[in-house]
Parts: C-alpha cells; sequence; structure tokens
C-alpha cells in the first residue's frame, strides 16, 4: 500500500482489562492492519474475540495497553499529539454503536440529537440552521422530516439506528467505525440498513471500518476483512480471496457456519 493512500494503521496493538490485581484479560493481542482511504474494512469474529475492543481503541474510548494507532499521520495513542489534533481528531472520527437505545440521549429530540455534533464543535451548519441540517440528514438516511421533533423511545430500532448514522454523517467524517450496528435488528431491518452503508460510503467516500460477526454481511459490503479470533487477528485478505481460499482453521469454521439458502446444499453440509 502507498503512505499516502493509508488513513488508519493499527500497528501491534494490544489491550488488557485488569479483573482483580492479579487476574487480568487480554482482550486483544498484537494485532495489526491498514484501511486505505475510501475502503471498507470488515473485522469479523464470535462474540468475545475482540473485535470491539478495537473499535474503541481506535476512537480513544479505551487507551491501548501497547501498540501505535496512526490516524491520518498522528499517533492517537500519544497524549500530546492527541492534545494538538483533537478537533480534527473528533470531528473526522465517528463512531456508529450497536445498541442505538443506549447511544441516543432519550430526552432530546431527534433534531437535537443529529445537530448536537455541529453544536459541540461550534460549527455553522452548511444549510444555514441546525434544523435544516439535521432535516437533509434525515432525508439523507431515508427518513421523512416528521421524525425531526420525535424523541428516541417514539421510534422502532431500526428508525434510531438510521438517526444514530445521520448523528455520524452530519460531520462528515473521514473515517466511519460501526461496531456491529445491525445485530440488535430483525434480519430484513438488517438489509435495508447495510444496502445504506453501501449508498452512502459509495456517496461520501469515507473509509470504513464495519465489526460484524455475520460473514456473509460482510462479503456484501466490504473490500477487504480480516478475522479475530481470542484477542488475535488470524487472517487478512480482501474479501472475494478470503471466501474462496480460506487459510486459518478459525476462517474455516466460520464459513461453513454460513447458511446456504438451497435446503438439499445445507442439509449436505451436516452429513
Amino acid at each position: 500500500m502507498k503512505e499516502e493512500e493509508i488513513l488508519l494503521d493499527v500497528q501491534h496493538l494490544s489491550h488488557i482489562f485488569p479483573i482483580t490485581r492479579k487476574i487480568s484479560v487480554r482482550a486483544v493481542d498484537d494485532v495489526s492492519f491498514k484501511i486505505r482511504r475510501g475502503e471498507i474494512f470488515g473485522l469479523v469474529g464470535e462474540s468475545g474475540s475482540g473485535k470491539s475492543t478495537v473499535a474503541r481503541c481506535v476512537m480513544n474510548i479505551y487507551k491501548p495497553s501497547g501498540g501505535r494507532i496512526i490516524y491520518k499521520g498522528v499517533d492517537v495513542c500519544d497524549s500530546r499529539q492527541f492534545r494538538k489534533n483533537k478537533r480534527m481528531l473528533q470531528t473526522t472520527r465517528q463512531i456508529i454503536f450497536q445498541d442505538s437505545d443506549s447511544s441516543l440521549d432519550q430526552r432530546m429530540k431527534v433534531c437535537d440529537i443529529i445537530s448536537e455534533p455541529m453544536r459541540i464543535q461550534h460549527m455553522t451548519p452548511p444549510r444555514g440552521t441546525m434544523r435544516a441540517e439535521a432535516e437533509f440528514q434525515m432525508h439523507y438516511v431515508g427518513l421523512n422530516a416528521d421524525y425531526l421533533d420525535k424523541y428516541p423511545s417514539e421510534l422502532s430500532g431500526g428508525q434510531r439506528q438510521r438517526v444514530a448514522i445521520a448523528r455520524a454523517l452530519v460531520m462528515e467524517p473521514e473515517l466511519l467505525v460501526a461496531d456491529e450496528p445491525v445485530a440488535a435488528l430483525d434480519v430484513s431491518i438488517q438489509a435495508q440498513i447495510v444496502n445504506l452503508f453501501r449508498h452512502l460510503q459509495k456517496e461520501h467516500g469515507f473509509s470504513f471500518l464495519f465489526i460484524a460477526h455475520d460473514l456473509a454481511m460482510v462479503e456484501f459490503l466490504c473490500d477487504r476483512v480480516g478475522v479475530m479470533y481470542r484477542g488475535k487477528l488470524v487472517e487478512t485478505a480482501p474479501v472475494k480471496e478470503l471466501f474462496a481460499n480460506p487459510k486459518h482453521p478459525y476462517t474455516k469454521r466460520l464459513l461453513s457456519a454460513i447458511p446456504i439458502p438451497n435446503p438439499r446444499i445445507e442439509r449436505q453440509k451436516g452429513l
């Protein structure tokens, strides 16, 4: 990869959670990967594999126990570099969480939720007013402006996740991190949200770290994929290559667990 193409460079990342004075859990162990500008990179693995911890380290929610995270040439783990570039880091990186219920302030109306990042950063709305900006973003993620004056509790799970996406996109990020953003939704709504992500990424051209445990979704959405197993990144490859020729036994196991739409072939898998 050419140096100028790389937006995010994760180098030998480790993270340890202390449980007691003597016991700790190594959630992430020597993980390295790079994300190009405009690329969708999927990180997959079962629950507890460490992929959400990686996302939180990338976004400075957790302070890594070891390694470096270079974003746009800035080592975000270095407190001096972080302080110097704080505004850039806060505006150009955005995260969408799995549970929109807890990530949206239940006491705020949708209009205020979407425009809040701009108010915090004292940004002038490109479309004149905060409401006009929120309305534009709502339209962009497929929601009617009628929802602007509703509270999160009045929305469905899929609608809430669309509001969370609109809130992230209002900052026009260069890096969007989505931590299992559809895991809590019904299957039909999952497909809608993943299609929306694909459309938005083509429109905006942001780099995308997409975290999931559903390999079929990753195959549809991502350019490259990394497979996490027990805190380690055991395999990284372009999506087509990984699905056609998986190298690691755990990757092979994950792929064999994907349901096949044809019931006859699916039954034969178990024989």
